[in-house]
């Protein structure tokens, strides 16, 4: 019970404080998460309500009553792997709940496995707790159960994902997200600071912001100040950064106010680090995609958030093969890459998606086309991080240790790299007394295309 948002693998192996000891008779629930790290975060609330009910959480399928699968629907390669991840669950427990995004469009579910239980859309908490209330229900022990929960962690105890809003206003033309999810809404930032708090207090070292959009985060609420907090994401940024943890934002959109979060980051209040997702740089190919097509004031914007916070790390995605994306259009891509010099890039060949206004355009590219293009870009992106990590030979950097395996090896991440999508930083040597969650000071002294190695610093 475990997400893998990198390739939506489902996994049933316990991570960190995930699967219970059932007493005897307990209901026992399975989970399988896919999908992003949004997701990631409506499966912990679900389990955490299970949880306060009285339920244990299983380590596997055998064991448990019946299997929650949180469903993942933004591809269409996305919605094939969440179909056969609920058909494994069918063959291996035989009692099926559905939830998440793909669970917008119950038919397409239900038409591919008829026999399961219930299917619930995105974040729809209650349905889900009553879908499971009908297929096994709750026996609390009154001495044990029905105790104010913890809450239920999927990743490990260090770090967790601080979700601020749900939702999006934007309407890009290969997305469907706002369709399954809704427009914005923001949570009060009192509420997420309060949780934010409780975190920490439970030992979480770093926060990972998300949401569909975290520049937008109180544009719904006003920016109203509630309890002495605003909903701003300057503001909530500020109140998150005095609580000692490190704090990493996620899925931030260029707008002109970004400009005052630098300071922050320069400040040491917020982590060096922006997930810009850009998607392009050529304004046709960005108006067809319905963004906002301002790609040379893009890199104005990358420059000067550069002069404020020169040790800024920048991460992106981009979509390759777009409806009518020519040979120019994508060398301007290449040609933006070269100039804004991003740290971190992900990439995508574009693909349908059922219900996207995308999929009406004209000029479809072949796969033949996309895929030689997605090769030329991620050789491009490669060869840029390669430069940038062997600049970094020879400096000290702060890392967080993620794992020490059985060798001694500790796997541990600079502040450039946000869990499970960046890369790594390795101690292969006399990382003896580490454990996660840990700090420490590494003298880098070899570098790869996407990793760093180094030595521990003594008395750092």
């Amino acid at each position: 019970m475990v997400t893998n948002p990198p390739d939506l693998r489902p996994d049933l192996a316990p991570r960190a404080r995930i699967a219970d000891a059932p007493r005897p008779g307990q209901p026992t629930i399975g989970m399988v998460s896919l999908g992003c790290p949004k997701a990631l975060v409506d499966s912990e609330r679900i389990l955490t309500r299970l949880r306060a009910e009285g339920y244990a959480i299983g380590p596997d399928y055998a064991g448990a009553d019946a299997v929650i699968v949180n469903t993942c629907g933004f591809l269409d390669s996305a919605k094939a792997e969440s179909l056969e991840a609920i058909g494994e669950a069918l063959a291996e427990n035989g009692r099926v709940i559905v939830t998440g995004c793909l669970g917008a469009d119950p038919g397409y579910i239900t038409g591919a496995h008829p026999t399961v239980l219930a299917v619930t859309g995105p974040h729809q908490y209650e349905q889900v707790l009553d879908a499971v209330h009908a297929a096994v229900p709750p026996d609390p022990d009154p001495f044990v159960d029905l105790l104010p929960a913890s809450g239920v962690s999927l990743t490990p105890r260090h770090y967790s994902y601080l979700k601020i809003s749900e939702g999006c206003n934007h309407k890009c033309k290969f997305c469907i997200i706002p369709d399954i999810r809704g427009r914005l809404v923001s949570r009060p930032a009192h509420a997420v600071l309060r949780e934010a708090e409780r975190l920490v207090e439970a030992g979480v070292k770093e926060l990972l912001v998300i949401s569909q959009d975290t520049s937008a985060y109180g544009v719904d609420l006003k920016h109203a100040e509630e309890k002495g907090h605003r909903a701003h994401i300057t503001d909530l940024a500020r109140d998150l950064g005095s609580l000692g943890a490190w704090v990493r934002l996620h899925y931030v959109y260029p707008y002109p106010h970004v400009r005052d979060l630098i300071p922050l980051m320069a400040e040491g209040l917020v982590l060096p680090y922006l997930d810009i997702p850009f998607q392009h740089a050529h304004p046709e190919t960005l108006r067809r995609m319905a963004r906002p097509a301002a790609a040379a004031k893009t890199l104005d914007e990358i420059a000067a958030w550069r002069e404020m916070c020169p040790e800024i790390a920048l991460r992106s995605t981009f979509i390759v093969g777009y409806p009518g994306e020519t040979e120019e259009e994508f060398q301007t891509l290449l040609d933006w890459l070269d100039e804004a010099q991003l740290d971190r890039v992900g990439c995508f060949k574009y693909e349908n998606v059922a219900g996207a206004r995308s999929n009406a355009l004209p000029d479809h590219l072949p796969e033949e086309v996309k895929d030689e293009r997605w090769h030329r870009f991620m050789e491009k992106a490669q060869a840029i991080s390669e430069a940038k990590l062997a600049a970094k030979v020879g400096q000290r950097l702060e890392v967080i240790v993620d794992e020490v395996d059985a060798d001694g090896v500790a796997t541990c991440r600079t502040k450039a790299d946000a869990p499970e999508i960046d890369g790594c930083l390795f101690i292969d040597a006399d990382a003896e007394g580490l454990t996660p969650g840990d700090f420490v000071t590494v003298a880098v002294d070899e570098s790869g295309d996407y990793d760093l190695w180094g030595e521990r610093v003594p008395n750092a």
